[in-house]
């Protein structure tokens, strides 16, 4: 079948092959293979999301139980969690927290469980937040251990040997030395070699890792998992959305059972989409909360001489409670409540037996007059744009973006659709909502921004040059620049780029070089970068319309030479335009903590296009001194052709233009 493609096919069918390989498999093969596997991975393009994803050095772990569990199994859920959670040895403290604040804002039902998971930095920092340095051995083995001394248990729960060894003193603490090595607390992989019958195990590489051991270790019977969030970043979502995840779908129906049977087919199908995370697939089961119902027999309480509200009164005092006082201890006060022990009011054989007083001084069962049971209901009611509404939350995979994902989930509902697989009941539709909504708002306002920039720096220009020509040469550095700023941006996606190490330090590891998305970020980087591509052009076109004027040009010759000298002058100047921004850009692209997370990525395009930006100062000649010789081939009177505009008059009273 291979042999009958055609040879373009064979090349995408052979790209299609290589890029599903890892690079680690990759990176000892010819260079011919190398190569086709960047172009393979490069196919797709640039993801795009609204925003860099920030380290907050914390997750939210939101999962929830099954809407029928009661508050004691949730409370056992959440301790259980909590324990598994808190085992983990990058974990630093995991607090979790069940039901809600007696507030309308924080409609959390029991059924919701939020904990709160910090993390330990990568490494050991100072008050400042710079890497504390140890003596190290690299010669020796020793144990996997934390900064306290304790062993580390690799993914198969049993310590593991590593190379090299941290010093300690009598007491087992780390000794500090200038000279040694930063103590990562992270763990380090695996490595057979040293522990004989044990498979490879990367270790924990990033904080991504960090996360899928927080979700295997929540993952419990009768619990969903969750999607991956931070606590800032959750609550700014949550506001904006109403949802609990960056990504999800809305469903808005007229009644309760159509848009959770529609919920529920969504669900199934978004986990059949290749960039999506099957198991942080979900959707709200918006009907399946057990209820308590007591339906009273009014000609059974007329016998009786009862009334409803005697009744009520009796069930709300011996199951609810019924508020009979309050104590005051110094500033604080504490309702006491009187119902029922637990034993008689907690199954319903038990409320059978509740006694009612009739008129009569009789008391009587309620079974008498009330039919008791047990009735599925909804365990909480949301509604937008007075429609019933009902979520499902999704996630995307590692190494996917955001807007990717979202249009993917998009395409796969509509042909699901078409073909008749997804049938949504009457009045019933769907929405996507989430950071994809910002994506949308923020690309309708760059649209009209970006190119407003580039319209006034061409007028700008303009009104320096005073000529169409010129102004579109010097503005062609804004193009070069911006080519440059995507070559980085693709450089920075690629497992090759920079990876080697000057004097012990990994320059992927100082740069952070890994694959970056366009955002917002990204776009307000490259805003940047169109107001200083032009420098450069500006300096050496301003020079040329100097030199041109002071000479007299009547043959190509002399236009060359006159070109050679503006450019010879101005190499210099250019170069430190240059040279000056990209050592200023050099402190943030190495920058570490709070805020880099969205500083690198506006960086990145300024430094890339300054980088090859430099192009301008052989670009802007040649095309200035090609317009110059073709005004002389053809004729045309131009002010800077002393002889060739009629004598050596027409430059008497120029000045020059600076």
């Amino acid at each position: 079948q291979v042999a009958a493609l055609s040879p373009v096919e064979r090349f995408k069918y052979r790209l299609a092959g290589l890029r599903g390989q890892p690079w680690e498999s990759i990176r000892r093969r010819p260079l011919k293979d190398r190569l086709l596997w960047t172009l393979g991975r490069s196919w797709d393009g640039f993801g795009k999301e609204f925003m860099p994803p920030l380290d907050e050095g914390s997750y939210l772990f939101m999962p929830t139980t099954m809407p029928h569990a009661s508050i004691g199994e949730a409370l056992e859920v959440l301790a259980t969690q909590d324990r598994r959670i808190q085992a983990i040895p990058e974990v630093e403290l995991a607090v979790g927290k069940i039901g809600r604040a007696r507030t309308p804002l924080d409609p959390a039902p029991v059924s919701m469980v939020e904990t709160i998971v910090n993390y330990k930095s990568e490494y050991l920092l100072d008050e400042r937040g710079h890497r504390r340095r140890f003596r190290f051995d690299a010669s020796s083995v020793d144990w996997a251990r934390d900064a306290e001394g304790h062993l580390l248990p690799a993914a198969d729960g049993l310590p593991y040997r590593v190379q090299g060894r941290f010093e300690r003193d009598e007491q087992g603490r780390l000794i500090e030395d200038p000279d040694g090595r930063p103590f990562r607390q992270w763990r380090p992989p695996l490595d057979p070699a040293l522990n004989p019958g044990r498979a490879a195990w990367p270790g924990i590489r990033t904080a991504g890792d960090i996360w899928d051991e927080i979700v295997k270790a929540g993952q419990l019977p009768g619990t969903t998992s969750a999607p991956k969030l931070q606590p800032i970043a959750a609550r700014i979502v949550m506001l904006q959305s109403g949802m609990r995840a960056p990504m999800g779908v809305k469903i808005k129906g007229p009644d309760l059972e159509s848009i959770e049977q529609a919920a529920l087919q969504i669900e199934t199908l978004l986990k059949q989409v290749p960039s999506v995370e099957p198991s942080a697939v979900i959707a709200d089961r918006v009907v399946g909360k057990p209820y308590l119902e007591i339906e009273f027999d009014r000609r059974e309480l007329a016998r009786y001489g009862m009334t409803i509200r005697d009744v009520q009164d009796v069930v709300e005092t011996a199951i609810g409670g019924r508020p009979i006082t309050t104590t005051v201890e110094g500033r604080e006060r504490f309702p006491v409540h009187v119902r029922y022990l637990r034993e008689l009011r907690n199954e319903i054989e038990s409320m059978k037996k509740i006694l009612l007083p009739a008129k009569n001084g009789a008391h009587i069962p309620i079974t008498q007059v009330a039919d008791i049971r047990y009735v599925r209901g909804p365990q909480v009611i949301k509604s937008e744009d007075t429609f019933l509404t009902a979520y499902v939350l999704f996630d995307m995979k590692p190494g996917h973006a955001e807007v990717d994902v979202v249009e993917d989930c998009q395409r796969f509902l509509k042909q699901k659709q078409q073909s008749g697989e997804l049938l949504l009941p009457a009045g019933v539709s769907y929405s996507f909502a989430g950071n994809y909504e910002n994506q949308v708002r923020a690309q309708k306002t760059l649209m009209v921004v970006l190119p407003l920039a580039l319209f006034t720096i061409f007028i700008i220009l303009y009104l320096q040059f005073r000529s169409t020509v010129t102004t579109a040469m010097v503005f062609s550095g804004i193009l070069i620049a911006w080519s440059g700023g995507f070559l980085l941006l693709w450089l920075y996606a690629q497992p090759w780029f920079l990876d080697a190490s000057v004097y012990g330090v990994d320059l992927r590891d100082l740069f952070q070089i890994h694959p970056i998305n366009l955002s917002v970020a990204i776009w307000v980087g490259f805003l940047a970068l169109f107001g200083i591509a032009t420098d450069d052009g500006v300096v050496i076109a301003t020079y040329l319309d100097q030199s041109f004027y002071r000479r007299r040009i009547t043959n190509r010759q002399e236009a060359r030479e006159a070109t050679i000298a503006a450019g010879l002058r101005r190499v210099r100047p250019c170069l430190m335009t240059t040279a000056t921004t990209l050592l200023a850009l050099l402190p943030v692209l190495t920058s570490r903590g709070r805020g880099s997370d969205v500083m690198v990525p506006m960086a990145i395009p300024s430094f890339g296009g300054m980088a090859i930006e430099i192009m301008t100062m052989l670009v802007v000649p040649v095309l200035y001194c090609a317009v110059q010789e073709r005004k002389l081939a053809w004729g045309i009177a131009d002010p800077r052709f002393a002889e060739h505009s009629g004598g050596e008059g027409a430059t008497e009273g120029r000045p020059d233009r600076g």
